[in-house]
């Protein structure tokens, strides 16, 4: 199994798009911006290229981590050692993989284990950090959420997007 680059970048994508809703004033963004102590003027001023180039980067990195997380193709196919080992892999990799090579390959799939990824993971990482930066729940709540629900879509992209041969 193949990583699927364009879904990947198309997953990570989907966090700018995620981002644009999430953050509306007319969502969350006017609690968030009260919550974080941002400004009109503040926004204003920042370097937007800097900012959405590396969030873009960052959301690629999480959607590259994400989908070894969601297709458990890529389990048995590390413990042969990847694709450049698969023809001298024992028969029952062969076996398996036959069996079992697509199974699971959906958005609903991978939208579950992104989601748990997000809950269990990404949520976690923000409250910690919240609670040392002395941060409210409303903090916590509005960040953490919005990368459930990111993850949640980033783990359906990668699952369910299939490699072109």
């Amino acid at each position: 199994m193949d990583i699927n680059w364009l879904a990947v970048l198309a997953a990570a994508l989907s966090t700018l798009v995620v981002g644009f809703i999430w953050y509306n004033p007319k969502v969350f963004g006017t609690a968030w911006m009260k919550e974080t102590g941002m400004t009109e003027e503040k926004a204003k001023g920042a370097n937007m290229f800097k900012i959405f180039g590396m969030a873009i980067l960052f959301a690629f990195f999480i959607s590259f981590i994400l989908q070894f997380m969601v297709i458990h193709q890529f389990g048995p196919m590390g413990m042969v050692g990847g694709p450049e080992f698969f023809d001298s892999a024992k028969p029952s990799f062969a076996a398996f993989m036959a069996d079992y090579g697509s199974a699971y390959r959906t958005f609903k799939h991978g939208a579950l284990h992104g989601f748990m990824a997000g809950l269990f993971f990404a949520l976690p990482v923000i409250g910690t950090n919240a609670l040392f930066e002395r941060r409210s729940a409303k903090y916590i709540l509005i960040n953490g959420g919005y990368w459930i629900v990111c993850c949640t879509i980033i783990g359906g992209i990668v699952c369910a997007w299939p490699v072109a041969k």
